[in-house]
């Protein structure tokens, strides 16, 4: 069965209700397992390991694409949140994270949808829109302490 989904960085699948989808292409950079401070199993097991600023899929290959790469800039490398959410570097995060756009913008097909998640702990959204080619058509921002955004980006169909 061809994949009509991908999420480019899976990590744990977390807002993922059903992490079997059977559509998905589960990316991630990372594949391993650890035991967070509270003594429970983290574990990021992606389809294929795959660097989402350089994916090796087709040119507008994917109906639906999700784009929640790592929000941290700051985090300790033995940090819960370091390996929960994996860490952007700090010297390179808005370039990383442009190329990763453009990756997920060009394997999206026409009259496709990429969503992307932000968590603004460190990084404000609006700066992070500023390195897209696109702007979202709509979005979502959760209230109070949590500070993530989801947004909606289109591609049209030319």
């Amino acid at each position: 069965m061809e994949k009509q989904v991908l999420d480019a960085c899976c990590g744990a699948k977390m807002f993922w209700f059903d992490k079997q989808y059977p559509h998905a292409l589960f990316c991630d950079i990372r594949d391993e397992t650890h035991t967070l401070c509270d003594g429970r199993v983290f574990k990021i097991s992606p389809d294929s390991m795959i660097d989402f600023r350089h994916m090796p899929h087709p040119d507008e290959h994917f109906n639906l694409v999700v784009y929640d790469p790592p929000h941290l800039e700051i985090a300790g490398g033995k940090s819960w949140q370091a390996k929960k959410y994996g860490k952007l570097e700090r010297a390179s995060w808005r370039e990383d994270l442009a190329k990763g756009f453009n990756e997920c913008w060009r394997v999206l097909k026409p009259g496709g949808t990429l969503i992307f998640k932000w968590n603004e702990t460190q990084i404000k959204l609006r700066d992070v829109l500023a390195c897209f080619s696109q702007r979202p058509i709509f979005g979502h921002t959760t209230t109070h302490n949590l500070k993530t955004h989801w947004c909606v980006f289109y591609k049209p169909v030319e």
